[in-house]
């Protein structure tokens, strides 16, 4: 579940920076419209949400590393005993 809502939010962020590239060519510079901004104002808003999801995620462990280059930790060494 998280990580449909992560994936959600990632193509929803995709969809924000579209629709600001739209209204920055439609718009050219007209200072009485707003809506580059509002898109802006979103985006930054989805992007906070995701960084915040992500943090929680691997704060309650739900989201991990499955790396093959990191093993995890290594194995501390048993202290030999005379």
């Amino acid at each position: 579940m998280l990580k449909a809502a992560i994936i959600l939010l990632m193509v929803a962020l995709v969809a924000s920076l579209g629709t600001g590239l739209y209204f920055l060519m439609i718009d050219q510079g007209d200072k009485t419209k707003r809506r580059l901004y509002n898109s802006l104002g979103a985006r930054l808003t989805l992007a906070l949400t995701l960084a915040a999801l992500i943090v929680y995620g691997v704060s309650t462990g739900q989201l991990g590393h499955r790396n093959p280059w990191d093993a995890g930790p290594l194995p501390t060494p048993a202290t030999e005993q005379p």
